[in-house]
């Protein structure tokens, strides 16, 4: 297959119990009996929150990210990286399981389960590491381990269990006695921006990364590490400290992409509340969010430097991989969309950055480009596969260090993308993408899109109805039957895709029982404050 590439032994115990979450033998041991490599690297894997795939200085020359730049340049730069499922926690669950969205059983935003019997920090410590994780997780319960040693947690003032108070806010509240963390006034999901109101070191990214470079600095064991560095950020609140602003011209920022399919959600001429998902806010409101976005963006690049200086004060660098993605994108006002939960590029297109450790056989140049469709479920295999550790049989992802062990990997042609209803009756969706061609199938209304991403990369020409398009066009519908036939005759029935009158949010494969469809439902209604009737 053409993947076209060019240039550019520690606390393996598995009884731990905290927060209502049973840290539990996987039940695998066969399948996860683990070979003994020659050198096991240290992992760090940092990722940030709705960052969209374009918003790097890799891509897009406006972003001043020279940091997270170089981890690419170091190794290799993955063009079409996506994730299957673009929201919070589904996307969470993919990049915790490995597994595409049937088989984690999260089709949409809902709650992480407490257990599955993939999970990648388990699998990593039962390799001989150790686990700990700073950031954002988005699980549930929020201070669930799912196999890491520890967790510090920032969750943008989420509180979702009974008492709950992140390390953050607990951390904030030791060194700004009396103060507000959210003195901005915006709040996790508003389109709206403006600067930080507080000192910057008492904002959240700086938290993040200080702790990380803590953390390192600190760490003194021979096993080796593995440290997930999760920033809350760009996600909204657009609320960068000044000085990070400052280095963004208005003016030189894009506008969204605009296209006539999408002339029918542009009637809401101003945002409702702040958090509306669909409307025409005019130009200088979208360039405004984005320039704060991208500002945002350079102050987690920042971060990202201090804690690579910090792995290089170490002496623990050149022992490790260091990958950089995100859980989903944000659309910034492209097509009239705001937010995520859209098959649009702007959504689930998403950095995807991976280096490598020197002494490792490569048989790319570094900085290679790689234009394979690679996705979150990558990242578990891969890592899986640096520990010397045989892979879950019941693992969808493939390791990404097949680019770099050889010439020509077997991968696959294309990745699947979906989400069950959020904002809108008709936002009920799965497509397919090997990052040339899009295809896009409307669950809820049978209508379709297909788009050209070689030609047309903001997608803004949709050409399902296009005659010159119409084999193509059944090649893919033929390749989304294919795609969906497991799921049953509610999915696919005589070969013909089949519309849906009710969403199915929490599949069959969910493990947790007691977490049926109707339960997600209702938890969905409550977080989105809205008794969405087309669910």
């Amino acid at each position: 297959m053409d993947t076209k590439i060019s240039r550019r032994s520690f606390l393996q115990t598995s009884g731990v119990v905290a927060a209502g979450c049973s840290i539990a033998p996987s039940g695998l041991q066969a399948a996860t009996k683990k070979s003994t490599p020659k050198k096991q690297p240290h992992i760090i894997f940092i990722m940030t929150d709705q960052h969209r795939g374009d918003a790097l200085g890799l891509i897009n020359p406006i972003l001043k990210t020279p940091n997270i730049d170089q981890i690419g340049k170091n190794g290799l730069i993955f063009r079409n990286g996506y994730t299957s499922t673009p929201s919070c926690t589904p996307a969470r669950s993919g990049l915790l399981t490995g597994q595409a969205p049937w088989n984690h059983g999260m089709l949409g935003y809902s709650k992480v389960a407490r257990h599955y019997p993939i999970e990648l920090p388990r699998l990593l410590r039962e390799s001989g590491y150790y686990t700990f994780g700073i950031g954002k997780m988005h699980w549930y319960p929020q201070k669930c381990l799912h196999g890491f040693h520890g967790t510090l947690v920032d969750e943008s003032g989420r509180v979702e269990d009974d008492g709950y108070v992140s390390d953050y806010r607990d951390w904030f509240k030791l060194n700004a006695p009396g103060k507000d963390p959210d003195k901005t006034g915006i709040s996790w999901n508003e389109n709206r921006a403006d600067t930080y109101q507080l000192p910057k070191q008492l904002h959240p990214t700086q938290w993040t990364g200080d702790t990380a470079i803590q953390f390192i600095e600190k760490y003194d064991l021979d096993n080796p590490m593995f440290l997930k560095v999760s920033f809350a950020r760009p996600h909204s609140p657009y609320d960068p400290p000044k000085e990070y602003l400052e280095q963004y011209d208005i003016h030189d920022i894009e506008g969204p992409a605009r296209s006539e399919w999408s002339e029918k959600y542009a009637p809401v001429k101003k945002p409702i509340n702040y958090n509306t998902a669909f409307g025409d806010f005019g130009d200088d409101y979208a360039k405004k969010s984005k320039q704060h976005y991208y500002a945002n963006i350079t102050f987690i690049d920042d971060q990202v430097g201090k804690i690579i200086q910090s792995l290089k004060d170490k002496g623990i660098y050149e022992d490790c991989i260091i990958c950089f993605t995100a859980d989903h994108g944000d659309m910034m006002g492209d097509h009239n969309h705001w937010r995520k939960t859209y098959a649009y590029e702007g959504s689930t297109k998403i950095p995807f950055l991976m280096q490598y450790p020197k002494w490792y056989d490569s048989k790319r140049e570094i900085g290679t480009e790689v234009y394979a469709p690679v996705e979150l479920r990558d990242f578990l295999p891969t890592f899986l596969d640096a520990a010397g550790a045989s892979i879950p049989e019941k693992v969808d992802g493939s390791s990404l260090l097949s680019f770099v062990k050889e010439e020509d990997p077997k991968w696959r042609e294309y990745i699947d993308l979906e989400h069950a209803t959020c904002y809108k009756p008709h936002n009920y969706w799965a497509a397919l993408t090997d990052g040339k061609m899009k295809y896009i199938w409307f669950i809820r209304t049978g209508e379709e899109q297909l788009f050209n991403l070689e030609k047309d990369p903001q997608e803004t020409t949709d050409l399902s109805d296009k005659r010159k398009y119409r084999k193509t066009l059944e090649k893919w519908r033929e390749r989304m039957v294919a795609h969906l036939e497991e799921r049953g005759e509610t999915f696919v029935k005589d070969g013909k895709l089949v519309t849906r009158e009710k969403t199915l949010l929490i599949g069959p494969n969910f493990p947790d029982k007691k977490w049926d469809n109707k339960s997600a439902i209702a938890y969905w209604k409550r977080e989105t404050n809205k008794a969405f009737k087309m669910l």
